[in-house]
């Protein structure tokens, strides 16, 4: 094959179209399909294989398809490695929210009373309502107010949360 630049011109115009179908029917994305394609353009030009006349559409269907490939591959690999990041951060999140949960539940061990863990534990592990705590500890709603608050205060002080 001449690779003079009219010769190659004129195996880009003639040549593009059936390529690109291939490209497309492979990758199902036009912008990628016209990547593989000029790729390959780009690597004949560079590389100026010594392909027969009669040879070159063959050698280019084939360059196509092999280029292609490789870009499904990368693809695939590529999805593989957000995949991994994805894991690793949710990974990290829930070590994070463990590390803060141990956290919580020493400073209500070590830092409030019985009865505040009683009232902190029906209220929100329970989810009973004021009244409904109140009624079961046999105190009135405004005590479960008070103890609520006052546990609430001790742990954002003790962790150092801001309101």
């Amino acid at each position: 094959m001449n690779y003079s630049k009219q010769e190659f011109e004129r195996l880009f115009k003639d040549s593009y179209p059936h390529m690109y179908r291939l490209a497309f029917s492979m990758v199902e994305n036009a912008d990628d399909a016209k990547d593989a394609v000029h790729q390959v353009f780009a690597q004949v030009w560079k590389r100026k294989p010594q392909v027969a006349d009669g040879s070159i559409r063959g050698y280019l269907l084939a360059a196509t398809r092999n280029q292609c490939l490789h870009q499904l591959r990368q693809r695939q690999l590529q999805r593989e490695m957000e995949a991994e990041l994805q894991q690793a951060a949710q990974d990290s999140v829930d070590e994070e929210r463990e590390e803060l949960m141990r956290q919580l539940q020493q400073v209500i061990d070590e830092n409030l009373t019985e009865q505040d863990r009683r009232v902190l534990s029906l209220h929100y592990d329970e989810e009973k309502t004021y009244s409904e705590t109140a009624t079961i500890l046999g105190i009135s709603t405004a005590a479960v107010n008070k103890h609520i608050t006052r546990s609430l205060a001790k742990i954002r002080s003790t962790l150092k949360i801001a309101k």
